[in-house]
């Protein structure tokens, strides 16, 4: 994967060179039409993943909570809680993702890995307040 291609990933936005170019060298890429379920509710966590592309919806019981769009990350919660997936995710447009599987999360630099938990913290009071 292109380093250049995970800045537009928030969480990756502040990474230096040498830690976009490792990343990269673990990221993989895909992509996905519309409609396509991307993660199950009730599933377990074995990725993250990170919008390039296009938008998704976020389901949990069938109810639509959330939209995500280029730069938001998924996933996060289900894998650092080593927990199974809170909610379902669908491609609401074709879209172009970047994953890394927990193994390459664990790799990530310290200050990467503390704002994903940041991340989780932050959708963890969102949930609070549905």
């Amino acid at each position: 994967m292109d380093p250049s291609r995970l800045r537009a990933i928030e969480l990756f936005a502040n990474l230096s060179e040498d830690d976009l170019r490792r990343v990269a060298t673990f990221a993989t890429e895909t992509s996905v039409g519309e409609g396509e379920i991307l993660m199950r509710e009730g599933d377990y966590a074995t990725d993250l993943v990170g919008i390039e592309e296009g938008t998704a919806e976020v389901q949990r019981g069938g109810d639509t909570i959330a939209t995500l769009s280029e730069g938001d990350v998924f996933g996060e919660m289900g894998l650092i809680e080593k927990s199974k997936r809170t909610a379902s995710v669908i491609s609401k447009t074709p879209m172009r993702l970047m994953k890394l599987t927990h193994w390459d999360v664990r790799r990530l630099p310290s200050e990467t890995r503390e704002r994903l938990e940041q991340v989780v913290e932050e959708r963890r009071a969102q949930d609070a307040t549905r």
